[in-house]
């Protein structure tokens, strides 16, 4: 019979070698068909279960280079450090700035969570708001909630004020500005700030799009005239 620290080191450089295990894998290199004894001997060393595949794949706490978001992906398949995969839905969402949608959940986890998200809502450890046309999850926590509202209201906004294509006259009132700080061009946050572009919600980034398209550089002397567009 193997002893306890020769079946360690048996499940150890099975992981190593292959990363990622099966339960049936780890039975079978300890010798054993009891699922407790395999748990009992996983704990010991540390380790995470997949948040995907219905959790049926095991690593050691040593492998998994998990990156910003906490999470790692081996041929597919997904490990947290939340662990679970409803644990990391739960704490995704409530530290999301801008709460998450379904499908934004989706994209990041590789998983459907639709399911989850309904168990979470049910449980009361996350809020669900209508966002336009589809459902945003939240904070539990209504302060909370409210920042994150606020914070993909914000961000909505930001994105149609970068989409927004310029009319013609918008371009010319920006050169118009910008040229009139002859002989240097300014910089675009000081051309935004004019009355005549700041009242029509032309902001830096527009002029910054400007200035590229005209090869106007900040800091360098102005034409002698309004260049003709590229």
């Amino acid at each position: 019979m193997r002893t306890t620290e020769d079946a360690i080191k048996l499940m150890q450089t099975l992981v190593r070698r292959r990363c990622v295990v099966a339960l049936d894998a780890l039975c079978e290199v300890l010798g054993t068909q009891s699922r407790m004894t395999v748990f009992r001997r996983l704990k010991g060393v540390g380790y995470f279960s997949s948040f995907s595949h219905g959790g049926r794949y095991y690593t050691l706490a040593a492998v998994p280079a998990f990156d910003d978001l906490g999470l790692w992906f081996y041929k597919g398949i997904g490990f947290s450090r939340a662990g679970t995969l409803k644990e990391t839905v739960a704490r995704k969402i409530d530290a999301a700035p801008e709460g998450h949608t379904h499908a934004e959940l989706q994209r990041v986890l590789r998983v459907r969570v639709h399911n989850t998200l309904h168990e979470l809502v049910r449980e009361g450890r996350i809020g669900r708001e209508r966002w336009r046309h589809v459902s945003l999850y939240v904070s539990a926590r209504p302060q909370r909630a409210a920042e994150q509202l606020t914070g993909r209201q914000e961000a909505a906004r930001m994105l149609a004020e970068a989409q927004r294509v310029l009319t013609a006259d918008e371009t010319v009132d920006i050169l118009v500005e910008a040229l009139r700080a002859a002989p240097a061009v300014p910089a675009p946050a000081f051309v935004a700030q004019s009355s005549a572009l700041r009242d029509r919600q032309i902001t830096a980034r527009h002029v910054e799009q400007v200035y590229e398209s005209y090869g106007l550089v900040p800091g360098k002397k102005t034409p002698d005239s309004t260049p003709s567009q590229r």
